[in-house]
């Protein structure tokens, strides 16, 4: 279902090789945008990945750099390449479109997690009840199409050229039955299984261990193949996340993520944790404590 030959990214790269090629030309964004008789914003938005160039804009913009023959040509090809549609532009209405696009073209991802399991690690269930418990306003078909996304991009764990993911879990995502009993245990033991996996690591952070460096909010660092393709942070929120690409945000991530992960448990650690939880779950022991049922 995923394609690693992501449009998302090829957007991001042609606009960063279109960028380079202006600045070495001395030439403004104001000054592209009026020979072109568009928005600054525009030219900007296309420098940024955030918006498809056609083909004929890429060609106009390259003729003011100078750039023609082959090397043109080549980036006229990204530029159609780059407006064709991904797997998940179905369902664009109920997720970050962006992220998936992204998500799908990435080596690797290292994942910080608050309060609920990243999507790649949810199973069915748990999807349908996290997504409804968070959106009590949306109907049972966007429900049902929203999980249908986070299935879909699981298989890039799976396919023959599999994602990285090194994942941090507090220890508040796996102490709160999410769907109930069995649908929360049956989520912790495809987690515990998902750790087995030679692609995947995950660690807990203990409650014990007290305040950490993570204590800011949920984030994903993404990793791409490419060498001129710069990592990416998306700090996730209610209303759907930030993207954070300069190179001192990266930095400042990335030296959370360290942070958080020596404070957790080892993976040999976690994975076990994990299977205890999924016989012994916390929600149960407590429940003991307090004499509830």
């Amino acid at each position: 279902m995923t394609d690693r030959r992501s449009p998302t990214i090829r957007r991001r790269r042609l606009g960063a090789e279109l960028r380079r090629r202006r600045e070495a030309v001395g030439i403004t964004i104001e000054t592209v945008a009026d020979r072109l008789e568009c928005s600054a914003s525009k030219v900007s938005r296309i420098e940024t990945g955030h918006t498809s160039a056609t083909p004929r804009d890429v060609r106009d913009m390259l003729g003011i750099y100078g750039v023609t023959g082959e090397e043109c040509e080549e980036l006229v090809q990204i530029a159609r390449e780059a407006r064709q549609k991904g797997w998940w532009h179905p369902y664009s209405a109920v997720l970050t479109g962006a992220y998936v696009g992204l998500e799908a073209a990435a080596g690797s991802v290292r994942a910080y997690e608050q309060q609920v399991v990243p999507g790649l690690l949810q199973t069915e269930a748990y999807a349908g009840a996290m997504i409804r418990a968070a959106r009590p306003d949306i109907s049972d078909d966007e429900v049902e199409r929203r999980v249908r996304v986070r299935l879909g991009r699981q298989s890039l764990l799976s396919q023959d050229d599999p994602i990285n993911a090194w994942v941090v879990l507090d220890e508040a995502v796996l102490s709160r039955p999410v769907g109930g009993d069995e649908v929360m245990r049956d989520q912790i033991r495809r987690l515990a299984r998902a750790a087995g996996l030679p692609n995947v690591t995950l660690q807990v952070l203990p409650f014990e261990v007290g305040a950490h460096a993570g204590m800011d909010g949920t984030f994903a660092i993404l990793d791409f193949p490419e060498a001129g393709d710069p990592s990416v942070v998306f700090a996730e929120n209610a209303t759907g996340g930030l993207f954070l690409e300069k190179a001192e945000e990266l930095r400042k991530y990335e030296f959370i993520f360290e942070n958080i992960q020596r404070a957790a448990r080892p993976p040999r650690e976690s994975e076990a944790i994990l299977t205890r939880l999924a016989e012994e779950p916390l929600w149960k022991l407590r429940a003991k404590d307090t004499g509830s049922t």
